[in-house]
């Protein structure tokens, strides 16, 4: 078999792999496009990012749920701790403690 002919055994299988690959690249394209996710360059870089106002908008309002919810979240841990150390001391000491709290038996 000389090479012209193993060429054109090959070349059908070539042609279509590299058509496949095309169509793939085309489609994974459009579902990013569609989905809203931004165009990725050759080093993972955004190509087109978005920056409209309403993106804007939404990451502004974003952070400031986000700070909120970090100070829930820290008060939440300081409560936490008291009841810790409630629910961990004996209750011997916390009867005593109790009573001293109430004042002198009369």
């Amino acid at each position: 078999m000389d090479k012209v002919q193993m060429f054109a055994a090959f070349a059908p299988v070539v042609a279509i792999v590299g058509v496949a690959c095309t169509i793939g690249w085309v489609m994974t394209t459009w579902m990013r496009v569609k989905n809203g996710y931004p165009l990725d360059g050759s080093w993972g870089q955004a190509v087109y990012p978005k920056k409209d106002e309403e993106t804007v908008e939404r990451v502004k309002l974003l952070s400031q749920e986000n700070a909120q919810l970090r100070a829930e979240i820290g008060s939440m841990k300081d409560r936490l701790i008291v009841v810790e150390r409630i629910v961990t001391d004996s209750g011997n000491l916390l009867s005593h403690e109790i009573d001293r709290l109430r004042g002198p038996a009369n």
